[in-house]
């Protein structure tokens, strides 16, 4: 090194990878580098086996419908026609109901929606596979735990509306149900606040001995909040019987899957670092979704502890109805996806063991469609958004605090000697 030379002066400089995605606006678009295997090709290991014992799960993918819509492999669920045919159905109201709900936002009935199209069978298929006393800790694209476990539509809509049926006095931001009832936890606009909510019931249901599972659901992106990460410390260490779902649908909002970690390995390789149970499923096939669900839900109820499973899907549409997806992503995409329409594979599937057929499909189309509007109706009877204050003023107050504050209680008795003295009508009689 000569006088007076930087002694790191031949080292090349530091540089930062900024992830970017495969294909923008005008792209033309080929999936071929996404490595699919067979369907049927990956084992299926007994649900009391160590989470090390299968780390290799983490990283390919379990399939069980193949190209020509045969269930194959040792993750075949076996599920009778019958139950076939109501997920199907499940899964058909969920897309009905979504293409409705998205309408009526853009008529200006309600303030905002977000449609799970192209993720049916992650909710669908889970809530099939789950026992309805168990309960879900959803993020807001899980409606179809709701329609799945039979949860009145109108009363979904009436929340959508924050009309005076609201059961929630128009309190949450639209779609953000909450059904006890169904075993369906309030859901938050904050991110992964369910996962860590999720492990404290999980907990505490293990704590009382009962037999009762928990499960919750984020999207990839959100495998970056803190929560996660505390909820699977948590998990992992108490062995809490609760299964995580992280819904990898590859966008977060505008942001791409490679922001969240995509791009170096799977998010269920996240569960390797924690030591517990990772399953990465082809998320668009409602047989590997039952069949995961139902093997990590035998392994909380044997005290085996958590399974995280990655749920690899596509969001066919917008983030929700403030986004337009054609200004960050190709809009080749969705149609191009190779893992195909979760909805359209499982009808197929019931053609091909011959207990369905695309007449009965079109006939159910026509008879979900019809029920759905009749629901959306009966709900908009009660009112919608924009036709004044549905629910009496003061229950600004109710539901907030178990005992309310002496402060609250003279605010409530002078906002309602106000209203009386205006001669306003929505004061509460």
């Amino acid at each position: 090194m000569m006088a007076g030379e930087h002694p790191r002066a031949n080292l090349q400089p530091l540089s930062l990878h900024v992830p970017e995605p495969r294909f923008r606006p005008g792209d033309a678009v080929d999936f071929a580098a996404v490595d699919i295997p067979a369907a049927g090709a990956v084992r299926r290991p007994d649900s009391a086996a160590k989470a090390n014992d299968f780390i290799d799960l983490a990283y390919t993918m379990v399939r069980v419908l193949d190209d020509d819509g045969r269930a194959v492999g040792p993750w075949d669920p076996k599920l009778a026609p019958d139950v076939l045919r109501r997920m199907l159905r499940s899964m058909v109201e969920l897309r009905a109901f979504d293409e409705r709900m998205f309408r009526a936002q853009r008529q200006g009935k309600t303030s905002f929606y977000m449609k799970a199209t192209g993720e049916e069978a992650v909710a669908v298929a889970a809530a099939y596979a789950l026992d309805y006393e168990d309960m879900c800790f959803p993020s807001y694209r899980q409606q179809g735990l709701l329609i799945a476990r039979g949860w009145s539509m109108v009363d979904m809509m009436n929340q959508i509306y924050s009309n005076r049926a609201d059961r929630l006095q128009g309190k949450q931001l639209p779609i953000m149900y909450s059904a006890k009832e169904a075993g369906f936890f309030s859901i938050s606009g904050n991110l992964t606040t369910q996962y860590p909510q999720a492990v404290g019931w999980a907990m505490a249901s293990a704590a009382k001995g009962d037999t009762r599972i928990a499960a919750t659901w984020c999207g990839e992106g959100s495998t970056a909040e803190g929560d996660f990460h505390s909820a699977c410390t948590f998990a992992a260490v108490y062995r809490a019987p609760v299964i995580f779902n992280v819904v990898n649908n590859q966008w977060a909002i505008s942001s791409f899957s490679g922001f969240a970690g995509a791009e170096a390995t799977t998010f269920a390789a996240r569960a390797v670092g924690y030591g517990i149970a990772g399953l990465r499923i082809d998320g668009n096939d409602a047989l590997a979704v039952y069949a995961a669900t139902q093997w990590a839900a035998e392994r909380a109820r044997t005290n085996q502890g958590p399974t995280l499973i990655e749920h690899f899907t596509y969001r066919a549409e917008g983030h929700s109805t403030s986004d337009d997806p054609t200004q960050y992503r190709s809009a080749g995409e969705p149609n191009a996806w190779p893992l195909g329409d979760p909805v359209v594979r499982l009808k197929n599937h019931l053609i091909a063991i011959g207990e369905w057929d695309e007449e009965r499909h079109a006939a159910q189309d026509r008879e979900v469609a019809e029920q759905v509007r009749a629901a959306q109706k009966e709900a908009e009877a009660n009112g919608i958004l924009g036709h004044g204050l549905h629910q009496p003023l003061d229950t600004l107050f109710d539901g907030v605090f178990e005992e309310m504050p002496w402060h609250l209680r003279e605010q409530q008795a002078q906002m309602m000697a106000e209203e009386e003295a205006s001669g306003r009508p929505w004061a509460r009689k």
